[in-house]
């Protein structure tokens, strides 16, 4: 109860704030897209951090970094409620960030230590329930407080339940501390890590307002990202203590595994962003509605998942995780016909098949990306792995809402070029608008704000569409994995990565 309640605090958190995005944006005037810094931010800052779990383990020890790391969590989380302008938020969120990265490691790592080998299994399953149920709650719950409260109060919320597990965590852990000592650490491959995937998402997040490659800035920022991975991947594959382990890239498991799981994870994100932003913009939903929208996400996952786990050793992993990208680009598929007279009903559907899919996801992929490695290397790969795939998700989110921006702006114009060609129809309709007692200024806002509404309705289908085009397209990259021997890669290894 203890880990699980911090597992569930961190994983909320990942997901409370995508229904709050129009709220946070207006209430801190700026626009939606940049709103969606709050996400990228903390998952970036997330991502690099999950590198730095064993060094700062060995330095500090399991205990007390993972209490230390749920209460700087609580600390931020509050100053995050504070922000009085999206600058402060962002950065307080990359400082959460950076504290969360060591919570879901270590409270597997303080788990599997409390349970004999036997009931390691049991005992992660029971844990993961948590990573399922708080996808579900999130979004139900950021919604609820946003409409009845006020969005500060998504990051509050945090700071009862995390003082609630570090003492509950302290008290059951504090004398089974970890032995520490004190190792190097490859402090110019951490300072290339942020320098390269820093830069990387503040061009995807700023490219669109600056205009992309006309702007001075975003050239920099692409020529550093660009130059800062180039001397990272040298520098990592011949230091003697490199931050991540590149030359896991050379097993043909972990490469096509982690590849796959990553892209994927990319394209679910920025996808699960995507669907509130139009849902609350643009067919009125608020928060709370938004939030039921992508709730019934979670029922199949968590009633498939313990089979999952129990079939991964028996079953091909492959063939699971194919059948999870299938799903995946049947739901995109069905999102991709969405209309603006569709209803709630019809919108639910194609989330509650999505859990199936999710359920066929994590567990298959990580035991594939892991077969075949020896034991001392699966913490190092399974850290590698869970960098890859937060940094995906993140720029997923970014590539995502600057395309759907993008494409409304073409079928914008497309459809605006219909309306002056059927000027009749045009004229006929500002003039009903009139009628019924609008100004002029205000019937043209109006029928601005249909067409638009059109516009990034349309947009919106066609990046679930291509999502749906590429979920099937990563099908032959799983199948370039080789598949681990049966009984051999269990469930509580798969868990344990994710």
């Amino acid at each position: 109860m203890a880990l699980s309640l911090a597992t569930f605090m961190n994983v909320l958190d990942s997901s409370i704030a995508n229904v709050a995005i129009p709220s946070i944006s207006g209430d801190l005037g700026v626009s939606p897209a940049q709103g969606t810094w709050v996400i990228t931010s903390f998952g970036v800052a997330n991502a690099i951090s999950v590198p730095l779990t064993g060094w700062l383990t060995q330095r500090f020890g399991a205990v007390r970094l993972f209490t230390m790391s749920v209460l700087l969590f609580v600390l931020t989380s509050w100053l995050c409620g504070f922000a009085t302008s999206l600058e402060m938020l962002v950065f307080f969120r990359v400082l959460q960030g950076l504290v969360a990265g060591p919570m879901i490691p270590l409270s597997q790592t303080l788990l599997l230590s409390s349970y004999p080998s036997a009931m390691a299994g049991t005992a992660l399953a029971l844990w993961g329930v948590t990573t399922l149920v708080a996808p579900v709650v999130g979004p139900l719950l950021g919604g609820w407080i946003t409409d009845n409260i006020s969005w500060p109060w998504i990051f509050y919320i945090n700071v009862p339940v995390g003082l609630f597990a570090a003492a509950l965590t302290w008290g059951i852990y504090r004398q089974r501390e970890t032995p520490t000592r004190k190792l190097p650490i490859d402090t110019i491959g951490l300072t290339l890590l942020v320098l390269w995937v820093g830069s990387l998402q503040l061009m995807l997040d700023k490219g669109k307002e600056l205009d992309w490659f006309s702007s001075g800035e975003i050239i920099t920022l692409a020529v550093v990202a660009l130059l800062g991975f180039a001397v990272f991947v040298v520098w990592e594959l011949t230091d003697d203590h490199p931050v991540v382990d590149l030359r896991l890239f050379a097993r043909r498991n972990f490469a096509a595994g982690s590849i796959s799981l990553s892209i994927a994870y990319g394209l679910f994100f920025g996808n699960v962003v995507l669907l509130p932003l139009w849902l609350q913009q643009w067919m009125g939903y608020t928060a709370t509605t938004a939030g039921m929208a992508l709730a019934p996400v979670g029922i199949f996952a968590i009633l498939l998942t313990p089979l999952v786990g129990k079939k991964v050793a028996q079953w091909d992993p492959r063939k699971m995780a194919t059948g999870a990208f299938v799903v995946f680009a049947l739901v995109l598929w069905m999102r991709s016909q969405f209309t603006t007279e569709t209803d709630l009903v019809h919108i639910l559907i194609p989330t509650v098949i999505q859990g199936g899919a999710m359920a066929f996801f994590f567990i298959p992929l990580t035991t594939l990306t892991l077969s075949g490695l020896p034991p001392e290397r699966i913490p190092a790969a399974a850290g590698l792995s869970n960098f890859v795939r937060i940094t995906a998700g993140a720029m997923g989110t970014s590539i995502a809402t600057t395309l759907w921006d993008s494409r409304a702006t073409l079928h914008h114009a497309h459809l605006t070029e219909g309306l002056i060609q059927g000027q009749g129809v045009f004229a006929i309709t500002l003039q009903n608008l009139q009628a019924s007692g609008l100004s002029q200024v205000q019937a043209l806002a109006q029928i601005n704000r249909l067409i638009d509404q059109q516009a990034y309705t349309r947009a919106a289908d066609d990046i679930f569409l291509g999502s749906s085009f590429l979920f099937l397209t990563l099908i032959v990259l799983i199948w370039q994995t080789h598949r681990p021997k049966p009984g051999g890669a269990g469930s509580a290894d798969a868990a344990g990565a994710h």
